[in-house]
């Protein structure tokens, strides 16, 4: 049995630890530790957040993916505990959405790492897509649909009535294979050929359709795709 946390050191705890000194200076565990707030009676809350941290594989990106139900099969984990992780993760999530206003999209990869947060963790298949201006910088990052592990339903009058409200001028395609294979399918060419189409009886671009994974991204463009669709 773990002594509880607040027998420990006072530099030694997670909430006095961050007080004293930053943020930066806790692990993991201790972070996690601070969101579920206490521990049980055989483990302290840093003891749980090894623990989870353990199930996730010490990654935090798999931690993004997990569930309630898969976080409350973890000893010591209730739904509140769980809950408060989820919204945690959610949180980062939004901020690095928040962050790509105004970037511009020079190259695949840019827009790889700007939707590689909201997509690469997801257990079901998303379509977002980035609206840019005349200069090619983001000015909005939208979510189309949601769907299930294997597609997703995509309205092509939906993506070009959000770029007329964003005054538009290109676009960014975008979503995520759960299954890892970055392969494009035939389903996701006639989309892209259907967008340009659309796209230009409004004198806009679509720049660029990438496929997201956990192991990277897959690139139209990069791939010689657009001219093909």
């Amino acid at each position: 049995m773990s002594l509880p946390i607040h027998q420990w050191n006072e530099d030694d705890r997670p909430r006095e630890k961050l007080s004293l000194k930053g943020r930066h200076s806790l692990s993991d565990a201790e972070l996690i530790a601070i969101l579920i707030g206490h521990g049980t009676r055989t483990h302290s809350a840093v003891d749980l957040g090894k623990l989870i941290l353990q199930e996730v594989g010490q990654n935090l990106n798999n931690l993004a993916r997990v569930s309630i139900h898969d976080l409350c099969k973890i000893p010591g984990i209730g739904k509140a505990k769980a809950i408060s992780i989820i919204a945690a993760m959610e949180l980062g999530a939004r901020k690095r959405e928040l962050q790509s206003k105004n970037v511009k999209i020079t190259a695949s990869r840019v827009a790889w790492e700007i939707l590689r947060g909201q997509l690469e963790d997801l257990n079901t298949e998303e379509f977002r897509v980035l609206y840019l201006n005349n200069a090619n910088s983001v000015i909005a990052n939208e979510r189309i649909s949601m769907g299930g592990i294997t597609g997703t339903i995509v309205d092509v009058r939906i993506i070009m009535k959000k770029a007329l409200e964003h005054h538009a001028c290109g676009m960014v395609l975008a979503h995520n294979h759960p299954s890892g294979n970055l392969k494009p399918s035939e389903q996701d060419c006639r989309l892209t050929k259907n967008l340009k189409q659309a796209a230009s009886f409004l004198d806009m671009q679509v720049l660029d359709h990438i496929i997201i994974g956990q192991n990277g991204f897959y690139s139209f463009s990069d791939n010689g795709m657009m001219s093909e669709c």
